[in-house]
């Protein structure tokens, strides 16, 4: 399935693994890390849980997790150099309660069978990702009768536009939204490392109801679903708002940038 893309984005990514470690470990060390407040507030209580965070990269939220009193949290990447930086992440900061697994998560379901109270997927995660409906089916496979699905993701209707004019608040299309086919790059990078050339990346965009009806799909009962003005990242020109947000001046109930999602065990 895809299998020339996803190894070229494992590749990819790989090139940036020791800068993401280097950064999220200043980060976590100085304690200006957090998780964004729609996450700290929506996520529940983590207490005693036992939670697994798919596409982890270098393990930094995992980490946040962790210290949110789980009994374990578990953190999957598609990069084996990020699981090897994510190890070394959690030993930098004395986190003894998280373990990592290297692995594609549309080949996860295949090996892995321990079940989990909590799945946990966000920002930026679900767009390297070729098939929804076999990753909410993942997602079932992985929960306890009892578990739910906590997902914090772009929302769609931002990913239509050319990045690049955003920031001067031109919203172009340059994304179709119904487009099945993936968008390449040949950069990887640019929120906790410089960009770097010479790689291949491809994503797949999704549309809302992509995500619904893949949850829907794998037996889960939506509990909610929320749409937010923020973005997880500085796209350029934004503001930074309360709670580890972004947003630029001008989008002032204009369009969402990013959503969220709970979904339970029927």
């Amino acid at each position: 399935m895809s299998l020339k893309e996803i190894e070229s984005n494992k590749h990819a990514w790989a090139q940036v693994s020791e800068d993401h470690y280097h950064y999220f470990k200043k980060a976590l060390t100085e304690g200006t890390y957090e998780l964004n407040k729609y996450i700290t507030a929506e996520v529940g209580d983590l207490t005693g849980k036992r939670v697994i965070h798919l596409q982890c990269n270098t393990g930094a939220d995992t980490i946040m997790l962790a210290q949110m009193g789980a009994k374990q949290v578990v953190g999957v990447d598609l990069v084996p150099d990020n699981v090897a930086y994510a190890k070394r992440l959690a030993a930098d900061v004395g986190v003894d309660n998280v373990d990592f697994i290297a692995s594609d998560i549309m080949e996860f379901m295949a090996t892995h069978h321990e079940k989990y109270d909590v799945v946990f997927v966000s920002e930026g995660a679900i767009i390297w990702l070729p098939d929804l409906g076999k990753w909410g089916q993942t997602v079932r496979h992985l929960l306890n009768d009892d578990g739910y699905l906590y997902l914090f993701d772009s929302h769609p209707i931002m990913l239509l536009f050319d990045e690049g004019k955003l920031p001067a608040g031109i919203t172009e299309i340059k994304y179709p939204y119904f487009k099945k086919t993936p968008d390449f790059e040949d950069t990887i990078g640019g929120y906790a490392s410089e960009v770097k050339g010479g790689v291949a990346t491809y994503c797949w965009m999704y549309k809302i109801s992509d995500v619904i009806n893949a949850v829907a799909s794998a037996g889960l009962a939506i509990e909610f679903f929320n749409e937010y003005q923020e973005n997880y990242y500085d796209m350029g020109g934004g503001k930074r708002m309360d709670g580890n947000l972004y947003n630029f001046d001008y989008n002032k109930g204009l369009f969402p940038m990013s959503f969220s999602l709970k979904a339970s065990v029927r």
